[in-house]
């Protein structure tokens, strides 16, 4: 399971920034996954419940904004949203579209005290 992974460097980025602003507890950390990762929530949220006791996170939670996939035609311009496998253009049937948005992985903020 790469959630384990992943987990283990939200929470080791997340402690150093906290540390970096002198703080002691981390509340909540909020980060943004898109669809196209394939990251699966329930299994980040269990990473983060088996590694976070011990740390400066224990206790506090761990928020996920999904990031839907959006992509552009390079062709004709289109931007539109899809799922993982339909990623070909509305516009013009282009199969090589361009990924604008869903492969994020990224902490988008901290709360400590």
């Amino acid at each position: 399971m790469h959630e384990m992974g992943i987990t283990e460097g939200i929470l080791a980025a997340a402690e150093e920034a906290a540390r970096a602003e002198g703080a002691t507890r981390i509340n909540e950390i909020r980060v943004s996954i898109g669809e196209l990762t394939e990251i699966v929530e329930t299994a980040l949220q269990f990473a983060f419940e088996a590694l976070s006791p011990g740390t400066m996170a224990e206790g506090g939670a761990l928020l996920v904004n999904h990031v839907g996939a959006r992509s552009r035609c390079p062709s004709c311009g289109t931007e539109f949203g899809h799922g993982r496998f339909d990623a070909q253009c509305p516009g013009c049937d282009n199969p090589f579209c361009e990924p604008v948005t869903g492969r994020e992985l990224r902490i988008d903020s901290i709360d400590y005290d």
